[in-house]
């Protein structure tokens, strides 16, 4: 955990007002009827605006700032307690973004859109604390607040599978929780406390595994296991992955939006802002099991992808190989910090916290895409079920063309540096597992160009010769989107400038 900027404040502040704001908006949109996403949208732009506010004004020494911090119930170890780095400001900054995605991108949803932009932006309220809280009770109450939205959204609107999906999808997630909830509440016997930045401090100077293993005796090895286990699941790292695919193709392609493109990026946060800094020592004990299954991850990942034939599932399987690139850095960098690996953790931290971002970004962009072709298709999501379109639909494949080549990890886009910053930081620090996990890069590439060459390119089969190419107000809304996947790829330090500072200052509070 970050130390507390000295600047830091007490009380209701921006924080929690960018968390209540979704939830107000959720309530309006609900009695809205057919206004609901003029409402959602607009809430969604100011979930935004704010986001940026929260961006410019963190610390520039990567300490934790615009605390908030009140009692709740003291007794119980339980306060509410916000603040953020740039860890979490940026996956703020994210789900704001992504949300504004999905809405945009939900336009046709005519079956009871009241209460569908109400769940999405209960969904959104529940990541925006989940990225904020500093205290487990509050941080648990938003991790499970984001289950129930998405369970629903998926229950209520995906397609002819809907029902097993979204049921394997709430089992799977709350099996993790449970997990979570267990253990931490061995440490609050244990500890009395807890707050993420104390329960740090003490596992810095080794008095949590003391006071775990006087009043419990010597499991803190196993409540690391749970506590990775739980956050395994939301990632999602193989073998807990299965039900990913279901749930991305089951769910309707805004939703699958939010759940690649954010929710998942829970896990990985939980990683970073309470396993690593809290079970280090553990989790650095268990260092080589777990870089296997980040490289299973990885390149089973990319080879299921390429096995599949609907165009979401090969989308779904690709999200777990980008994330897999998170898993292996995370791992390969739990080492005792010393004068020679510390540039490389920080480089390999810089890219998995650069890696967060730029995935859901890319890959909530191509699940909008695949929401407009099968808008134009009838449903359609074959990778046999086109070809051709670059002809009747230029605009759309050339731009699709921009996040699949992203994903693909090309120079000069986003996706690009924060995978050569992850196998930078990796190679010194786990040759053996870098090495192998190059042949998901190989696989990934292969997987994406097939989706090209089959989807747009060779000749137009006759019921696409008038396939519609993409209208104005939608070239309008993807080129923000495409154009921040440039400017990343080109100007990486506009984001890596923000993040340094926190990576050392992380670092600098991890004891392996």
């Amino acid at each position: 955990m970050n130390p507390i900027s000295p600047a830091a404040t007490t009380g209701f502040g921006i924080l929690t007002f960018i968390t209540v704001v979704p939830l107000v908006g959720a309530l309006i949109a609900l009695f809205s009827g057919r206004h609901a996403r003029g409402v959602a949208l607009l809430t969604a732009l100011i979930n935004l605006a704010l986001a940026l506010v929260i961006w410019n004004r963190l610390p520039a020494d990567g300490s934790i700032g615009l605390v908030e911090r009140l009692a709740w119930a003291p007794s119980l170890g339980i306060e509410y307690h916000l603040g953020v780095d740039a860890l979490g400001a940026l996956m703020v900054l994210l789900s704001s973004i992504v949300t504004l995605m999905s809405i945009d991108a939900a336009h046709r949803v005519h079956h009871q859109p009241g209460l569908y932009y109400c769940l999405v932006l209960t969904l959104e309220s529940g990541l925006f604390g989940s990225f904020t809280a500093l205290n487990f009770f509050h941080w648990f109450l938003f991790w499970e607040l984001s289950l129930i939205p998405a369970f629903f959204l998926i229950k209520l609107w995906g397609g002819p599978r809907r029902g097993p999906a979204a049921t394997q999808f709430l089992v799977y997630t709350m099996a993790g929780s449970v997990a979570l909830l267990i253990c931490f509440l061995a440490v609050f016997l244990a500890t009395g406390s807890m707050d993420f930045g104390q329960l740090t401090a003490m596992a810095q100077s080794g008095a949590l595994t003391e006071a775990v293993t006087a009043h419990l005796g010597p499991v803190m090895f196993w409540l690391a296991v749970g506590v990775l286990a739980g956050f395994s699941v939301k990632v999602p790292m193989m073998p807990l992955h299965t039900w990913l695919p279901a749930a991305y193709a089951e769910a309707p392609s805004p939703v699958t939006m939010l759940l690649t493109g954010a929710m998942s990026k829970m896990g990985v946060y939980g990683l970073l802002r309470i396993a690593l800094p809290i079970f280090g020592a553990q989790i650095a004990a268990m260092r080589t099991p777990l870089l296997v299954l980040a490289v299973i991850t990885v390149v089973m990942g990319a080879w299921a992808a390429a096995a599949q034939k609907d165009l979401k599932r090969v989308f779904a399987y690709s999200s777990v190989n980008h994330l897999g690139y998170c898993l292996l850095a995370i791992f390969a960098l739990a080492i005792p910090i010393s004068g020679v690996t510390q540039t490389n953790q920080a480089a390999a931290l810089n890219g998995v916290i650069l890696q967060m971002f730029n995935h859901g970004l890319t890959a909530a962009a191509i699940f909008w895409f695949m929401a407009m072709m099968q808008m134009r298709s009838g449903g359609l999501r074959g990778i046999d079920d086109f070809g051709g379109l670059r002809k009747p639909a230029p605009v759309l494949a050339g731009m699709m063309g921009i996040a699949l080549f992203s994903s693909l990890g090309l120079p000069g886009l986003n996706n690009f540096i924060s995978e050569f910053l992850i196998f930078r930081g990796v190679f010194p620090l786990s040759w053996i597992s870098a090495t192998i996990s190059v042949l998901g890069l190989l696989v990934t590439a292969a997987v994406l160009l097939t989706v090209i060459q089959k989807v747009f390119t060779g000749p137009v089969p006759e019921r696409w010769a008038a396939f519609p190419d993409l209208h104005s107000s939608e070239r309008l809304a993807l080129a923000p989107v495409l154009a921040l996947m440039l400017l990343i790829g080109l100007v990486p330090q506009l984001v890596l400038n923000a993040v340094n500072p926190t990576v050392l200052n992380l670092l600098a509070h991890w004891r392996f």
